[in-house]
């Protein structure tokens, strides 16, 4: 007679958000799932507040996962005394058993760091 083992139960899609607020680098870091390779959609954001009287204001983000650049993009700030910002979306593969770890670095010229969010959601 044979041992009947369980069916494993299904996993729900993985969700993970860093709000890091004002703050000039965060880093969102997924542990490693020993049991199956996963796919994110991966979403990166900041929002800057650039000063009415700035001159030559800019604002720059720059990506990384795992520790290599995927993107980066300097830009001039619009909208004087008001917000501006950039965004940055891509998919990563992550095998079994390794971590994926996203990092988000903001610089800006004229202007404030309003706020930093990193989200990643399983497809």
């Amino acid at each position: 007679m044979r041992a009947r083992h369980p069916a494993p139960l299904p996993t729900l899609p993985e969700r993970w958000r860093l709000d890091a607020g004002d703050a000039a680098l965060a880093t969102l870091h997924v542990p490693a799932d020993l049991q199956r390779e996963r796919t994110f959609e991966i979403a990166c954001a900041m929002t800057v507040r650039s000063s009415a009287d700035a001159v030559d204001a800019w604002h720059q983000m720059a990506v990384s996962a795992n520790g290599a650049l995927q993107w980066r993009r300097r830009i001039t700030t619009s909208n004087p005394g008001s917000s501006d910002g950039l965004d940055y979306r891509f998919r990563r593969s992550v095998p079994v058993g390794q971590a994926l770890t996203v990092a988000v670095a903001c610089e800006l010229r004229g202007g404030r760091r309003a706020s930093l969010v990193i989200e990643a959601d399983e497809c």
